[in-house]
């Protein structure tokens, strides 16, 4: 016994090491904490793109509605496993650059890559056999899958390094903690405002002409001149970040190396010893993400197949009401990123002013349940003035600005759901003596988790109830206001 709890406790002095250098420093300025952050900005562009653009891209190249929720499991996997092993390895890494850095660097890289195989999988699917007049371009679809999996496993190396770096730079100081996520959360929505203009600006092509080929038409070179100018921003950030801001060397206690808990006895371990307010952060966690991932997974193609009522594989007119509402989504999607960049700046003021994280966060769950609940009052009065207008009427002014309403409401639960909790994690990993990569990689985990769940729910359901995407955003509702209640009642 005495020989195992000698184990436990140079592990314990192994993850507290980990931790600890910064402490001693003190908070790092607040323009670091910014420089770092604004990393954000380059990594949420592309998950606007992705979010916005590629299920309906995905759909132009053959894949069926309700198995393309599928494709989107990569996220997931790779969150699932990429994540804590990148914290875990960067909270140890003694490379000369650094602990963060190194990760940061090769997440940016693997970016690019993913970049090219995504936008031009139609290009190459067509050089390696795929013919225009295919209802399934299986080549493109086998290139998009391997870039789209590249693009989530980059991701994953770049935002679990980039948080765990905060949380260095904040050294455990619990309001700076939350302000550097705060500021994080910020940059996200800028990514996102970029990314969702971007996507809804039909004529981006036309500075680089050179997308336009016979496999992809303009919807599909709009797409790679998006992600041409997302990898720009990501690399130009990422490269001033890495270059201003000093990452410290890990420095373990001598005595630190001399017994060491593998990999994922360390994981499985820091579930056995989690205390109760972590727990409870990761049951929260889990349940709000429940609730957001249907409609994050299909919230532009709900404008556009049930608001506007198009059909990606319809005749040419519905092809083209499907456009308009994947259009109307994006704008949607920007003015869910305006309020979600406000929302952020006023996180630590709104906080205290309700007496705590848990209220505001319960609260803003509310705002959430209601929103997802909404989209069906939209969807009905939408089907009713198609109903007496004609099947090919577009939706009313009335209507279009009810589902605008509600993507710019769902901005304030997103602010919250992009910080506190991260916030709450590195504070708690700190106070244990943690390492932040690894416990954000837990977190992580209650993130990716429900979202394997929904993924591979949301498409069977879907199908079970005649289709479209309500059936998953009714589920959303009824998460959001179970993870409300939970937040109010169990969070310490």
């Amino acid at each position: 016994m005495s020989d195992l709890q000698a184990k436990k406790d140079a592990a314990a002095l192994d993850r507290q090491s980990s931790s600890s250098s910064a402490v001693l420093d003190g908070p790092s300025p607040l323009r670091k904490m910014i420089s770092v952050a604004s990393i954000a900005a380059g990594i949420q562009f592309g998950w606007a793109l992705q979010l916005s653009l590629l299920t309906p891209y995905v759909q132009l190249l053959g894949v069926p509605h309700k198995w393309s929720s599928f494709i989107w499991l990569c996220g997931p996997i790779s969150g699932l496993l990429v994540q804590p092993s990148v914290g875990y390895f960067s909270d140890r890494c003694k490379s000369r650059f650094g602990r963060r850095r190194p990760f940061i660097a090769t997440g940016a890289l693997l970016v690019a890559l993913a970049v090219i195989l995504i936008g031009f999988a139609a290009d190459f699917g067509h050089t390696m056999g795929d013919k225009l007049d295919e209802a399934v371009k299986m080549r493109a679809v086998g290139f998009f899958v391997i870039g789209f999996w590249i693009l989530d496993v980059a991701n994953n190396t770049l935002q679990g390094p980039c948080r765990a770096f905060l949380g260095d730079l904040a050294a455990g100081d619990a309001k700076k903690t939350r302000t550097a996520n705060a500021i994080f959360s910020f940059f996200m929505a800028v990514g996102n405002v970029l990314g969702y203009a971007a996507g809804s600006y039909t004529n981006l092509h036309k500075i680089f002409p050179f997308t336009v080929t016979k496999a992809c038409d303009i919807y599909c070179a709009n797409l790679k001149s998006c992600f041409i100018i997302s990898i720009t921003l990501l690399l130009v950030v990422t490269i001033i970040a890495l270059w201003y801001v000093e990452d410290k060397q890990w420095s373990p206690k001598a005595d630190s190396g001399k017994d060491k808990t593998p990999f994922f006895g360390e994981i499985f371990g820091a579930f056995k010893v989690m205390k109760r307010p972590m727990w409870m952060l990761l049951i929260v966690t889990a349940l709000n993400w429940i609730a957001w991932f249907p409609f994050l997974l299909y919230d532009t193609d709900w404008v556009g197949r049930e608001v506007y009522g198009g059909d990606s594989k319809g005749d040419d007119k519905m092809k083209k009401l499907y456009n308009q509402g994947i259009q109307v989504g994006s704008l949607g999607l920007m003015l869910n990123s305006i309020v979600l960049g406000f929302m952020s700046l006023g996180i630590e003021g709104i906080s205290r002013k309700m007496g705590g994280a848990k209220r505001l966060w319960g609260a803003v769950n509310i705002i959430l349940a209601v929103c997802l609940a909404m989209t069906v009052l939209v969807t009905k009065k939408a089907e009713e003035h198609r109903k007496i207008a004609g099947p090919m009427a577009l939706p009313t002014d009335g209507i279009r600005a009810g589902a605008l309403t509600l993507f710019a409401l769902l901005g304030i639960p997103l602010a919250i759901t992009f910080s506190i909790p991260f916030a709450l994690a590195s504070i708690i990993s700190s106070s244990s003596g943690a390492g932040q990569g690894l416990s954000l990689g837990v977190l992580n985990m209650a993130i990716v988790i429900p979202q394997m769940v929904v993924s591979f729910a949301v498409g069977p359901i879907d199908a079970l109830f005649g289709g479209g995407n309500l059936p998953g955003f009714v589920v959303g509702a009824i998460a959001a206001a179970i993870s409300s209640v939970v937040a109010f009642t169990v969070l310490p």
